[in-house]
């Protein structure tokens, strides 16, 4: 590895670690929550209806951990449980109505925020600069190292 290629990655680590910072501070709404019940909530968003250890896989944190989650978000009332009919002893987990209006409202204050950035920090040509970097940085978000 080159030493240029070093510094790049170490300069888009920081760069990027300080937008998620200001992207999770504009959002008032999401303060509330930690990362990782957020995270959960997108999974529930993204795959619909999961089990809590394929949760807990994707999240890479404990099974306990998981059930803390989830508590919390079922108090909250942003999630729905239901026994499996293949195997009682499963819950099924799936957001709820309320849980995925919250998860709009987050990511609508998060975009809002984001939006308000990039037309009034970037040029235009700045701005398909990003789009066009937008392909190669989905790649390194898909990227996995186990």
């Amino acid at each position: 590895m080159k030493q240029t290629d070093l510094q790049l990655a170490s300069e888009m680590r920081t760069v990027i670690t300080r937008l998620i910072k200001k992207l999770r501070k504009h959002s008032v709404t999401g303060m509330s929550l930690s990362l990782t019940e957020r995270s959960t909530m997108g999974l529930l968003d993204l795959h619909g209806e999961l089990l809590p250890n394929e949760l807990a896989s994707m999240e890479k944190i404990t099974n306990q951990s998981m059930s803390q989650i989830l508590n919390h978000l079922y108090e909250l009332g942003y999630i729905n449980r239901r026994i499996s009919k293949e195997d009682k002893r499963k819950s099924i987990i799936s957001l709820s109505a309320k849980g995925a209006a919250i998860l709009k409202q987050v990511r609508s204050e998060r975009d809002s925020w984001l939006y308000q950035a990039l037309i009034n920090k970037c040029t235009t040509q700045e701005i398909g600069v990003l789009k066009k970097a937008l392909v190669p940085l989905s790649k390194l978000v898909d990227f996995e190292d186990d």
